[in-house]
């Protein structure tokens, strides 16, 4: 590959003979036409393949060239493919592709070094390669084109044979050329790929979304969750309002994406707002925007939630939580579908799926004169209750192993299995914060376990006492202090043996005791160390 191109690349100029004043003059005129066509597309195009395709219209017209190329380099390879032609067909295109050294074109390329060609029938470099020509006497020139040292692309054209000073005066021009447009389609063709990556980026995101927030991938199978994918499925790929209800840390979230995830919206935004999170005197701002000094301290304009969330859904969590004016004003957009922005008076049509969720009990709310019972119509469409944690009895153990493989992961740790003195304290726990505390619990768990099980003394003290689980942690009701002793020996010597594939002498050295005292325990708890190896 060649360095910077130097002045000794251009082919020097030859005297004029007498009366080539009016030629220069008409050679002149050409090239300042090209010239400011060329800048003209280079200020004005925005695609790399049009503003090529401009140059080599310009150059048919103003200099009279017939067929023309422009290839530009394959990222991260040799080739040199055909982005823009003139006079080709576009299977003559398709097979314009050249390596380097090869032919005139990869010659140039490899070199850095325009060529000139006054014949091509008699020039055995000259490829043919798109097959366009069919053996007549034309001239061809082949210049680079280059962009910080590097040959980033060539050009091609074919002339009509004349004088060796014309062709020489045309290849100089073609030079300027391409330096002239050698940093625009450097830089358009970074941008294209920035933004081609970041489309990619964006897909596999929206994609991993879709997959992550499916119903399917939602984590529980008990009659109340069986429901939910049921009206999921029903109502997803509808326009409908939904309002979903349910204690908080139940994964009102987690059901919205879903809703979203499953619709025709899929690829457009998915918006969420916590509406108990925001201030009053900022909600209204967050959600329809405001134009610039519409208030103190707003310097610029600002988008609102809604025309953000335009093709898309808008998530508003906490929905029973907002006050009474950004009430009517949330009406008026689930009426019209469209609202302005504080201090403006252009009214803006949004294209929104609402979505809202809350945790209050919204009936009282409106007996209480805190919710607008014309609201709560418009919002509840389709409601989806989710049940609390402690009425999906039969989802703690499955949400637990999803949380106790998510967390193992993320943080590295080997833990095979959750205990089932573990297992008893979470079954009885009434769990107050429902699906989150959970997840938080079992995140906990991992971090402070030292060995690969969930062990009871791992979690929280909230779980560890029966004060605090509303449920006494008994085996039956009126158990002894021995029995409830047994059993929690029991379950330690069992998990001791499980980890040593039923070894006493092994399991007494985890246990710190001796194996003469761990056997006389192991015979009187009835415990077989057989069946764990």
């Amino acid at each position: 590959m060649s360095d910077d191109l130097d002045d000794s690349s251009f082919p020097e100029h030859l005297e004029t003979a007498g009366g080539g004043a009016r030629a220069e003059n008409k050679y002149a005129s050409q090239e300042m036409a090209v010239l400011y066509a060329v800048s003209h597309a280079l200020t004005h195009r925005q695609d790399v393949t049009g503003l090529l395709q401009d140059v080599l219209d310009v150059l048919a017209r103003e200099k009279k060239m017939t067929y023309g190329s422009l290839t530009l380099r394959k990222p991260d390879t040799d080739t040199f493919v055909i982005e823009a032609s003139r006079g080709l067909t576009p299977e003559e295109v398709r097979r314009g592709e050249y390596s380097m050294g090869e032919g005139i074109t990869g010659t140039v390329a490899a070199t850095g070094r325009p060529l000139l060609v006054p014949d091509i029938s008699r020039d055995p470099r000259f490829l043919n390669r798109t097959r366009a020509r069919t053996g007549q006497s034309t001239a061809f020139i082949c210049v680079p084109i280059i962009h910080r040292g590097q040959v980033v692309g060539t050009l091609s054209v074919d002339c009509q044979p004349t004088s060796e000073r014309d062709l020489q005066a045309n290849l100089a021009f073609l030079m300027l050329l391409t330096n002239l447009i050698a940093e625009a389609v450097a830089s358009m063709r970074e941008h294209l790929a920035e933004r081609e990556s970041l489309k990619a980026e964006n897909e596999r995101l929206r994609r991993q979304l879709g997959d992550r927030y499916q119903p399917a991938n939602l984590v529980g199978n008990g009659r109340g969750m069986r429901l939910v994918y049921d009206q999921i499925a029903q109502v997803a790929d509808s326009p409908a309002t939904v309002l979903i209800r349910g204690e908080s840390g139940t994964g009102k979230e987690l059901v919205a994406r879903a809703l979203h995830y499953g619709s025709s919206r899929r690829d457009g935004p998915f918006i969420s707002v916590n509406c108990a999170a925001l201030p009053e005197n900022l909600i209204e701002s967050e959600l329809f925007g405001h134009e610039k000094g519409a208030f103190t301290g707003a310097q610029q304009q600002r988008k609102g939630r809604f025309e953000l969330a335009h093709g898309g859904s808008l998530f508003l969590d906490e929905i029973g939580d907002i006050a009474a004016p950004v009430q009517i004003r949330l009406l008026r957009v689930l009426q019209e579908r469209s609202f302005e922005r504080i201090g403006g008076d252009t009214p803006i049509k949004v294209n929104v799926r609402i979505i809202a969720a809350t945790n209050r009990d919204l009936e009282k709310a409106i007996r209480d004169g805190r919710f607008r019972e014309d609201l709560y119509y418009r919002l509840n469409v389709f409601p989806i209750y989710l049940p609390p944690l402690r009425e999906r009895r039969s989802d703690i153990l499955l949400l637990a192993e999803y949380f106790l493989k998510k967390y193992a992961e993320l943080y590295d740790r080997r833990i095979l299995r959750i205990s089932t003195t573990a297992i008893n304290m979470m079954m009885v726990y009434h769990w107050p914060g429902n699906v989150r505390e959970l997840e938080n619990c079992i995140e906990r768990a991992v971090l402070t376990s030292t060995d690969d099980v969930i062990h009871g003394y791992t979690l929280p003290p909230t779980l560890q006492t029966g004060e605090a689980t509303r449920t006494a942690i008994l085996p039956d009701e009126g158990a002894s202090l021995k029995t409830l002793v047994d059993s929690y020996e029991r379950e330690i010597i069992v998990d001791a043996l499980k980890k040593h594939q039923g070894s006493g002498a092994a399991a007494a050295r985890f246990l710190q005791t001796t194996p003469r005292i761990l056997n006389y325990r192991i015979r009187q708890l009835g415990i077989d160390p057989k069946a764990y190896r």
